[in-house]
């Protein structure tokens, strides 16, 4: 973890605390309010109705946006964020770029609802998503690391060229989150991620966020939600406020048990394959160690068929078969099952915060009786 994120991660826990009166409470409050007390002259309160502001989201928006360094609008999921960014950046006539081998939902988002109204989607692999220019792009979508296999594109590189063609550059960080990986600074407009994943970490609410450093983007995000409706629920931020608080030390040993995880795994015989960007001899390790401050919690792991890799999966007493990931318990799953592009048998490990020997005791033995 750099000297940088401690700091960050110091004032995070701090921030709010010289604000707070003799015997407040230490933990923001919950406020479920639909109206607020809006008198009927004079200037308008700072909350009037719950689909305009809520104080509780303004505790999560601070606490993400000193992550970020930058202003957020949070969401009810993920892909309601993926949605807003669309919907705001997009208009008739626009073309997107987005990876081929991304979160499926999000290219699904794009083609069926956006393409009616005349918004055209082009696919890249991300291992080769600078390749072919950026001319013509409105909104340029990048995912690295890809989810589920982990390839990597130049986030610097891809930000410089798409906006000098005139587009808008959007980076999926759900994967890494602002401690393994910064694509505002990198040169990204708008970063956007799933909080349902590590950055709540305890696989209890759905959220998701957009953060920028452009006032007319936040602007247009935030008008977006107020208008449309797609807002958090006040207790959904409260968890994710309290999931922040613990982010550093949740991602700190799921990185470190991905790291081993992948080593072992390299060496062992069932194992086809270990995609993991911290590995030396992984395809994406060189342009991962230049972005990235960690190599996070996610690895693919090929075993020989479907057949094994369910096996794997449905037998290991410490891996969760679970469809999402970046929660306390190491999950997995088959993602070839959804159409993703990957091997039949590639099992996509999100590692969690298991002491390391147990947690491989129970993989190691399990891939042993594959």
């Amino acid at each position: 973890m750099s000297d940088d994120n401690d700091r960050l991660i110091a004032e995070l826990l701090h921030h709010r605390l010289g604000a707070l009166a003799p015997g407040a409470a230490i933990a923001p409050a919950i406020q479920p309010a639909s109206v607020f007390v809006t008198p009927s002259g004079g200037a308008l309160p700072p909350y009037q109705y719950g689909r305009f502001h809520n104080p509780t989201w303004d505790e999560t928006e601070a606490a993400l946006g000193l992550l970020e360094r930058a202003d957020v609008v949070t969401f009810p999921s993920g892909m309601a964020a993926v949605a807003a960014v669309l919907a705001t950046q997009t208009r008739a006539g626009s073309r997107i770029l987005m990876p081929a081998d991304g979160y499926y939902a999000s290219r699904l988002i794009a083609e069926k609802y956006f393409g009616p109204f005349g918004v055209s989607t082009d696919l890249r692999p991300t291992a080769a998503f600078h390749e072919g220019g950026f001319a013509g792009y409105a909104l340029v979508i990048a995912e690295t690391p890809s989810n589920p296999g982990l390839d990597v594109c130049d986030i610097a590189a891809v930000a410089a060229a798409a906006k000098a063609a005139g587009a808008v550059v959007a980076v999926d960080n759900t994967t890494m989150t602002p401690l393994g990986q910064r694509p505002l600074d990198l040169g990204a407009d708008l970063t956007i991620a799933s909080d349902t994943k590590a950055i709540n970490g305890h696989s209890d609410v759905l959220f998701g966020h957009v953060a920028t450093r452009d006032p007319a983007i936040f602007a247009a995000l935030a008008d977006y939600r107020k208008y449309t409706g797609p807002i958090p629920s006040p207790f959904d931020a409260w968890l994710v406020h309290r999931g922040l608080e613990t982010l550093e030390l949740r991602f700190a040993r799921m990185s470190a048990n991905a790291a081993a995880l992948a080593e072992r795994c390299l060496a062992h015989p069932a194992v086809r394959a270990v995609r993991y960007p911290g590995l030396a001899g992984d395809p994406a390790h060189a342009i991962a160690a230049r972005q990235m401050t960690s190599f996070g919690f996610m690895l693919g792991v090929t075993l020989a068929d479907a057949a094994a890799a369910d096996r794997f999966i449905d037998t290991c007493a410490m891996v969760q078969a679970s469809t999402s990931f970046g929660g306390l318990r190491t999950s997995g799953e088959r993602r070839a099952k959804w159409g993703d592009p990957v091997p039949e048998g590639y099992v996509r490990l999100s590692a969690g915060c298991e002491p390391l020997e147990p947690l491989w005791a129970a993989i190691g033995a399990t891939l042993d009786a594959l």
